[in-house]
């Protein structure tokens, strides 16, 4: 009888690459979508994050990633978030309707608070992890070099936003939150507050319970972001009126549970990171960030 030879290494790397493609097919990593943040300084908000794209299929071959190509470079900023959000509603929904074991939503920035909204607004969303990047989920308080034409000044800021053209037409006044104006900022901005149900929001059930729909709430952010200030807005802390930190689980929209984030916390839904060394447009590019906070959560 002849001997049945043993395979050869490139039979055994066959085999391999054979049975690690039937383990993608079987395992079937969720499609991923990415919202990207703010940029007034013409790099690209989509093409920026190829890089947090190509993390994500070299961790996970064979994952679909979907960055929607809406409101870049100037847009971002000029065209309110209210207006911003139905196009990228329409957007999302086209990826979840073919992704019929739901989807996991990465939103850097800016793009995290946008995401919020949306979620918020999306009843039938199988959204499973939303991961928000260092974003200003309780809004923003800093010097705005950022933004060139609003005054350099945080003091001043809410002259210009807290107004019908700030909140038509610079979406950071949709998220400007002003601890020494909060009468104004109640009054006047149309965005956050509502959002948050700090203000009369006839939908605020539907708003919450939609939310609530998510699994996990993924917070990442840092002490050496230098853009989002408080850099704690991304954990869902900020100032009071002395410009003294208040931690999360002391905000009054937990405490209240405006909008679900006491619920998401006491179910151990909410997973908060805290990176020092990362600056703020170099989070989506940063490994050891994507490796411990990022990747874990795209299963």
């Amino acid at each position: 009888m002849t001997p049945i030879p043993a395979p050869g290494a490139a039979t055994l790397v066959g085999l391999y690459m054979i049975l690690l493609a039937q383990v993608i097919v079987i395992h079937g990593f969720k499609h991923v979508v990415i919202v990207h943040g703010l940029d007034v300084n013409g790099n690209n908000n989509i093409t920026s994050l190829d890089d947090l794209k190509h993390m994500i299929v070299k961790a996970h071959p064979g994952t679909n990633v979907t960055i929607p190509d809406l409101f870049t470079d100037a847009e971002s900023l000029i065209v309110p978030l209210w207006s911003q959000l139905p196009k990228f509603r329409d957007a999302i929904e086209k990826v979840m309707a073919t992704s019929g074991d739901g989807i996991n939503l990465i939103c850097y920035s800016q793009g995290g608070i946008l995401c919020r909204a949306l979620l918020a607004n999306m009843t039938n969303h199988n959204v499973i992890n939303f991961i928000s990047l260092s974003s200003p989920q309780l809004g923003q308080f800093g010097d705005t070099s950022y933004v060139p034409f609003l005054p350099q000044l945080k003091e001043d800021v809410y002259k210009v936003c807290y107004t019908q053209t700030g909140q038509d037409h610079i979406s950071v006044c949709n998220y400007w939150n002003d601890p020494h104006h909060k009468k104004e900022y109640l009054a006047e901005n149309v965005f956050l507050p509502v959002l948050n149900n700090e203000t009369f929001n006839s939908q605020s059930k539907v708003w919450k319970d939609n939310f609530l729909k998510i699994k996990k709430l993924i917070l990442i952010g840092g002490p050496d972001d230098g853009v989002i200030t408080p850099w704690q807005s991304s954990h869902f802390g900020f100032y009071n009126e002395n410009e003294d930190v208040i931690e999360m689980h002391k905000q009054e929209v937990f405490l209240r549970d405006s909008f679900g984030l006491q619920t998401l916390y006491n179910r151990g839904a909410i997973k908060m990171y805290n990176i020092s060394g990362v600056e703020h447009t170099k989070w989506h590019g940063n490994q050891t960030v994507f490796d411990c906070c990022i990747e874990p959560y795209l299963t």
